[in-house]
This record gives structure tokens, C-alpha cells and sequence, in this order.
């Protein structure tokens, strides 16, 4: 496959995913340390886009430089951030029941929110490793008194090196079925996440391409937002993958290393 470099002289900013498409595993794919250390050095505006929300930017900086990559932590977006984006345009200095890590609570405390178990505007779900019995009670009668109910992202399991993990989507779904209620999910394939992240760079969708490994959510969410999308293949979608899906992304490429100058 040969990148048509013709296809995108008008793109001036980047999204990019981060698992599947400069990763893989904690070892950087090819072209990746290249690439990001091109947009740095050319100035070039982009983020890296993740829907975990477990991590700060700083933490996730610091995972990416031992998989090899340098990426600025303020070159990270996550779904924790967008979703305290998304709470604090909704409700400025609102409060919030948190169910989920550092990256979600850090967040939501930067953008403002108080954390509470007394009445808060929302319950908030994310990825956490120890999901407690006790706390998804609790999210459920606050839902059910009126508490709007909130999701960082809908996947339903995570990776391990053992094998598949429930994640955010799967214990949204628990709360759901308690309550009759579905979250307002805003990490991708929700357009709002890409949103978001143009917003901080002040990109435009006219001249901002996506890249990501995946139909469902990157390529999909990226057509949604009117960006430039570019599906790579070191993830988990083939050709046979993107023939399943009635839509299609602007470019195929084999790996990020083809969008390297």
C-alpha cells in the first residue's frame, strides 16, 4: 500500500489513537518515534487520543516513553478529559460521584467538580481495575434519585495479558439494567471526543485527519466529526474488517511509518 500524498496537502492538524496505531503491547510500531518526533519538531498541532481513562497524561507519557515514544503529556487526550469537558460545559463547578482511577478524578477536580455521595449532578463511570460491589450500588440509587448518569467510553471488555477484562462498557451496562437509565457515553465513537480534542488545538475538521486501527470507532467517529480519516492496519482491522462496514475511510494505510515525510 502507498500513501497517497496527494490525498491530504490541506491536513494541518493530527488525531491520532494510541493502542493499535503507535503501540502495540508497550512496544512502539514502526514509524511511530518518527513520526511524533516529526509533528514536535515541525510544530505541527496534534493529540494522541486514547478512550482509557484509568491514566493522567502524565502517566500515560510516561508509559509511551518506555514503549520508545516521546509524546508530550500535553499532547494526550483521553476519555477522562473529554468527559470533564463535556460535565463542566454542562454544569460549571458541578459535583459528581466518580466511579473510576486517578485519571478520571484528576480530571474531573481540574475542570472543577467536587466529588461527592451526597446528590450530585452526575454519576460518573470509568475504567477502574476494582470495580467494588458497594460503589456500583450506590450509583445506582443515585441515578435512580435523579443523578444524570455519565460514561467515559462504551468499550465492554480491555485487554490483559491473561485475556479479556470487563471494562467501562460492561459495567454501565449492569447500571442500565438496574435502573432503566443509559449513560451519555462520551468517549469514541461518540464524535464529541474528537471534538473536544480539536477544540484544544484549535483545529478545524476541514484541514484535521484521524488515524486509528479500528472501523467501529475511530474511522466511523472520524467521518461523524467531518475529519480526514486514515484507517492503519497494525490494529485489528483487515480488509475483510472494513468490508463488513457500509462506510470507508479516506485512506488504508499499512502503518503509521507510511505518513512519515
Amino acid at each position: 500500500m502507498t500513501p497517497r500524498h496527494d490525498a491530504r496537502p490541506h491536513i494541518e492538524c493530527w488525531l491520532t489513537d494510541m493502542d493499535g496505531v503507535l503501540v502495540h503491547e508497550n512496544q512502539a510500531l514502526p514509524g511511530a518515534p518518527e513520526l511524533i518526533h516529526h509533528w514536535v519538531e515541525a510544530g505541527t498541532p496534534f493529540l494522541v487520543l486514547t478512550n482509557n481513562s484509568i491514566f493522567t497524561p502524565r502517566d500515560l507519557a510516561a508509559r509511551l516513553r518506555a514503549s520508545g515514544l516521546e509524546v508530550p503529556e500535553e499532547r494526550i487526550w483521553t476519555s477522562a478529559l473529554a468527559t470533564a469537558e463535556f460535565c463542566k460545559s454542562q454544569i460549571p463547578g458541578g459535583s459528581a460521584f466518580v466511579i473510576g482511577e486517578a485519571g478520571l478524578t484528576t480530571a474531573l477536580h481540574e475542570a472543577g467538580f467536587v466529588m461527592t455521595e451526597t446528590r450530585p449532578d452526575y454519576v460518573v463511570v470509568g475504567e477502574t481495575r476494582n470495580y467494588s460491589f458497594e460503589a456500583i450500588t450506590k450509583a445506582i440509587r443515585l441515578i435512580n434519585n435523579g443523578a444524570r448518569f455519565i460514561a467515559t467510553n462504551p468499550d465492554a471488555t480491555g485487554p490483559s495479558s491473561d485475556g479479556v477484562l470487563p471494562a467501562t462498557g460492561a459495567i454501565s451496562a449492569l447500571i442500565t439494567k438496574a435502573t432503566g437509565k443509559d449513560p451519555y457515553v462520551v468517549g469514541k465513537p461518540n464524535p464529541m471526543m474528537f471534538r473536544s480534542a480539536m477544540n484544544k488545538i484549535n483545529a478545524h475538521s476541514e484541514t484535521t485527519a484521524m488515524i486509528g486501527d479500528r472501523m467501529d470507532t475511530d474511522v466511523v467517529a472520524g467521518i461523524e466529526a467531518g475529519l480526514h480519516t486514515i484507517l492503519v492496519l497494525t490494529g485489528i482491522s483487515d480488509q475483510a474488517e472494513i468490508e463488513r462496514y457500509p462506510f470507508r475511510p479516506s485512506e488504508t494505510l499499512a502503518g503509521v511509518h507510511e505518513l512519515l515525510p
